[in-house]
């Protein structure tokens, strides 16, 4: 009974992680009206594990279900940014605050390596994004709060919907990468409140920039 009952699940689930990923891809493109007929025929599925899919994506914020209009790709305003941008200022910079607490030696070497990568990955924009992501997930992987993580997780995604992503903006790579060495002498001087400050003027003027 069990396997009946997950097999379907894991289908939808896989179908949202394929339509998340052609969404921060521009694929789909935000505002663009989401063909569901074209696409469980592209898929080779029936449309009930695509609109399952959708909900998903939809709780997340990434598709607006429209009455009687179907799923769109969510547009973000200037004001759901600077509301996804101020709430994770809140939530990330007190995960810094708790990093520099209560850090381990061995979770601060992680997060100093992470940063070296980030450092070594200036010349490639694409890999310092995915750096630059991963060095924020382990910051609030060792601050081990999953209710914050949970929320995070979905702001980013709504966040990566922004078609002016802030590290577009010439000069802002070099500009964060400044930041990221304020919030790291911060954790690793254990100045909870100076990296709590740090970590809310990486955000501040990471939403300046992408506007």
């Amino acid at each position: 009974m069990s396997a009946v009952t997950l097999t379907p699940r894991a289908l939808y689930e896989e179908v949202a992680e394929l339509l998340r990923q052609r969404i921060f891809r521009r694929e789909l493109e935000p505002g663009s009206w989401i063909d569901e007929l074209k696409l469980a025929e592209e898929y080779g599925i029936s449309r009930t594990p695509l609109r399952e899919a959708l909900k998903v994506l939809a709780a997340e914020g990434l598709v607006t279900m429209k009455v009687r209009r179907g799923a769109y790709v969510t547009e973000v305003s200037e004001q759901d940014l600077a509301d996804v941008y101020h709430l994770l200022s809140l939530l990330e910079s007190d995960a810094a605050g708790v990093v520099a607490e209560r850090a381990t030696d061995a979770q601060r070497a992680e997060l100093k390596a992470l940063h070296a990568e980030l450092e070594a990955a200036v010349g490639n924009r694409e890999h310092f994004f995915a750096i630059n992501e991963r060095f924020h997930m382990q910051l609030l992987a060792i601050a081990n709060n999953k209710w914050r993580d949970q929320m995070v997780a979905d702001l980013r995604k709504v966040m990566k919907l922004n078609r002016h992503n802030s590290l577009l903006k010439a000069g802002r790579i070099a500009e964060s990468l400044a930041e990221h060495r304020s919030v790291m002498a911060a954790i690793e001087a254990r100045d909870a409140d100076a990296a709590m400050a740090r970590m809310r003027e990486h955000f501040q003027n990471g939403l300046e920039a992408a506007n």
